[in-house]
């Protein structure tokens, strides 16, 4: 009979548990586009939740449109016609805690893997603003009304991590705002692996990724120390180069390791290679690496899928990366300072200004 008493105890415990872990709290928001022109706002809550939406990313619950009070069933569908950008504030109502969750990539027609990393868990119990950084693939195949969707996110810098002959292969259509780049050729980049391209090098790449991508990593830093206003930064595949750019970014701002796993596997699911690189004439660019290269990829079926991005083991590419900066500087913050020349100020002002 004790034993039963016991087990009865613990199964009651485990249920009360699970009805009271996110008591107070929005948690698990997130925004999924489930049809053109419609949105499927999702989260769980065990107190009911008062739905918002605004077209401003750091718009305050008075400045927002109530679209569903004492909602209990955690989900909430919107038509949204046009290209504008929402951002749903999700309000605890016993707590008024309140969670700011977006859509996170952009729709786009002849875009690839172009997503906003705002939601993120950040140091103190914050999260990185939703907004203000994107990161992307290549944006040479755009259709105008991708353009004009991208143009209305207010981007005030755009960094273009690709190597110069790929900018030549795929120039952005991304027009009117500040663009820079620092010049090196994709064979430079590909040196370090044992062969092929960009999409299947692993780790042996991404080990470089420290000290070649700091003249990058610089720019970044200063464009978000700036305070100008929202900045995007791409590849051609929004995934290596972006995604190691990407992980400094988060690292910054005290997000968790593994979130920034998870961040860098959505490439699998939001590329869509067709999208990156317009069709390589090769006899148009003879002797150029990266338009043999990319030519390869275009006429391998395989490569119009987006691979994960994981060694056999199903270690990630992006751990190499990690693997080299906790080998040479001993941490990522020791890296961002010694290398980037992030000092203490620098980061707290980052955290200052995108988390919430």
């Amino acid at each position: 009979m004790m034993i039963k008493r016991s087990a009865l105890f613990f199964t009651l415990a485990a249920v009360i548990a699970s009805q009271t872990a996110f008591a107070g709290t929005v948690d698990k928001a997130q925004v999924e586009r489930i049809a053109t022109g419609q949105l499927s706002v999702e989260w769980i809550d065990s107190d009911p939740v008062d739905v918002f939406v605004t077209d401003n990313p750091a718009g305050s619950i008075e400045q927002a449109t109530l679209l569903s009070d004492n909602n209990h069933d955690g989900r909430y569908v919107l038509n949204v016609p046009g290209i504008d950008r929402h951002y749903f504030l999700l309000r605890d109502e016993k707590t008024k805690h309140v969670v700011t969750v977006a859509e996170r990539v952009l729709s786009l027609e002849r875009g690839s893997n172009f997503r906003d990393i705002g939601g993120y868990p950040g140091e103190g119990g914050k999260h990185v603003r939703w907004g203000l950084i994107y990161r992307s693939g290549a944006s040479a195949m755009l259709t105008d009304a991708d353009v004009q969707q991208v143009q209305a996110l207010g981007l005030k810098q755009l960094i273009d991590l690709r190597s110069s002959e790929e900018r030549v292969l795929a120039p952005t259509r991304i027009d009117g705002i500040p663009y820079t780049a620092v010049g090196y050729s994709m064979a430079a980049l590909l040196k370090p692996a044992s062969g092929g391209g960009e999409i299947r090098n692993g780790g042996a790449m991404y080990r470089n990724f420290p000290i070649f991508l700091a003249p990058h990593l610089r720019i970044v830093f200063n464009d978000l120390l700036s305070k100008n206003g929202p900045i995007v930064y791409n590849c051609s595949a929004g995934q290596d180069r972006t995604g190691f750019v990407t992980a400094m970014i988060l690292s910054a701002l005290g997000t968790p390791r593994d979130v920034i796993i998870q961040d860098y596997h959505l490439s699998t699911k939001y590329r869509k290679p067709v999208n990156e690189m317009p069709k390589i004439n090769l006899v148009a660019h003879p002797n150029d690496p990266a338009a043999s290269l990319f030519a390869k990829y275009q006429d391998d079926p395989r490569a119009a899928i987006a691979q994960p991005l994981k060694e056999a083991d199903g270690t990630a590419f992006l751990s190499s990366a990690f693997d080299e900066i906790e080998k040479r500087w001993g941490s990522t913050d020791s890296y961002l300072e010694k290398e980037i020349g992030l000092n203490r100020v620098d980061i707290a002002n980052l955290r200052r200004i995108y988390l919430q």
